[in-house]
């Protein structure tokens, strides 16, 4: 579970006196007559995902496990953010689990393409297409690309190892799909983007990760029982949503990510997504933006201290690391260090964050919510989804938008086909 503590926040308005707004829209939320209700199947998938599915995804990663040195995930957006912030959280960053996991169809940048494509070119390789339409233009710019490098590669067996993970009835990418025989997943009608990591989308990713999908499922459902409560004193998801409405009203309208682990950075993409094209509509919202620390205060630290008081940071803290190690001592101690011989590396990564926490609260007057999870495992990272999900629908839905859509996404599109030629 993950807890919140909102002592650091300078709050001028008490949490509890938002609780009769919160029940009504928690409410509507249930009861699915909130804005936006045709993608609120997140909300009961832990207990009503496809059960046969999810066993077949477990039996074709462990087929792709036996025969890929290389997977390639091609999507953009929800459609690899989510599977790669799990990815990278859970084996980390230099991990030694196989295959290589690398993604495409985020980007038309050439330079990018060609270098995976050659890197890739003399390797086995396996390509997971993601797209529920199949014409999102990135992914199908580079799916071409990687289509026909799999034909010349493999041949007939390229069909065996393309996997298309679309809609369940129609689009471009279902019917080429069914006509060249790939497997086939289903991204479920209800469920948005960027919300879309706990479905097919993510979960075969992190199968062939080599990742325990079943305890993040587990993590999942215990986090509907756990911030599914519309009161405000038992659910942290909800007092997160509220303390940010506040706030905001406080005039903070930048809110700032912290972690203080490297392998959560793309955990803060993610959640950038979910938040930013959330609730960034009808001229409200707050910017997400996203540090790494202590890496980040050498650089936005300055900022953060004694900038311009338009941010409040959320420290997402992780209370067990993957791996732990002590600091050595040496006897010549030429460098200073041996104050810390024989500590905890990652004590002394506490420490800075208590330092840190202590410096932009006290001296600094930025507000501080905290955020801590128990570990890194898949457990966490499904339990970490909920909690986000909830709190993003509630704070949105508190601001009178609709959390679900992203309207403003296709001006870029339209004005991007002109340019093309596209007709």
């Amino acid at each position: 579970m993950i807890t919140l503590d909102l002592n650091h926040a300078f709050l001028k308005e008490d949490v509890k006196a938002y609780q009769d707004q919160v029940r009504a829209i928690d409410e509507a939320l249930q009861n699915g007559t909130c804005k936006g209700n045709d993608f609120i199947g997140w909300l009961n998938w832990a207990n009503n995902y496809d059960k046969e599915e999810f066993s077949r995804i477990k039996e074709v990663a462990a087929k792709v496990r036996e025969n890929t040195e290389v997977f390639v995930v091609c999507g953009i957006g929800g459609s690899y953010l989510g599977a790669r912030a799990a990815i990278e959280m859970m084996n980390g960053l230099y991990g030694d689990k196989k295959p290589e996991i690398i993604y495409m169809g985020n980007t038309f940048s050439s330079t990018y393409i060609s270098q995976v494509m050659n890197y890739i070119k003399d390797k086995e390789v396996t390509v997971n297409v993601i797209s529920k339409s199949g014409t999102t233009t990135e992914t199908a710019l580079a799916f071409r690309i990687l289509k026909q490098f799999m034909e010349e590669k493999y041949g007939e067996d390229a069909k065996n190892r393309i996997i298309a993970t679309t809609d369940k009835a129609r689009g471009t990418l279902k019917a080429l799909a069914d006509k060249e025989g790939y497997e086939t997943f289903v991204i479920p009608d209800d469920i948005g983007g960027r919300f879309s990591v706990i479905t097919p989308v993510g979960l075969l990713p992190i199968a062939v990760a080599g990742i325990d999908i079943d305890a993040l499922m587990k993590g999942l459902h215990d986090g509907m029982g756990e911030y599914g409560d519309a009161d405000l004193e038992k659910n942290a998801a909800y007092r997160y949503a509220v303390a940010r409405r506040i706030l905001q009203n406080q005039g903070y309208d930048v809110e700032l990510l912290v972690n203080y682990e490297p392998q959560m950075q793309m955990v803060a993409e993610w959640w950038k997504q979910l938040f930013g094209e959330s609730e960034g509509k009808d001229g409200k919202g707050i910017l997400p933006d996203s540090v790494c620390f202590s890496t980040d205060l050498h650089s936005l630290g300055q900022f953060v201290q004694e900038g311009k008081k338009v941010l409040f940071e959320t420290n997402l803290y992780v209370e067990t690391p993957m791996i732990d190690l002590t600091f050595p001592n040496d006897e010549a101690n030429e460098d200073g260090m041996n104050y810390l011989a024989g500590k905890s590396v990652d004590w002394a990564n506490k420490m800075a964050a208590k330092g840190t926490l202590q410096a932009h609260e006290e001296t600094g007057g930025v507000p501080n919510i905290l955020l801590t999870m128990p570990g890194m495992t898949s457990y966490d990272f499904g339990n970490m989804c909920m909690f986000f999900f909830k709190a993003i629908a509630m704070t949105t839905l508190m601001n009178d938008s609709n959390p679900f859509n992203q309207p403003g996404v296709e001006v870029y599109k339209k004005n991007m086909f002109k340019l093309l030629g596209k007709e």
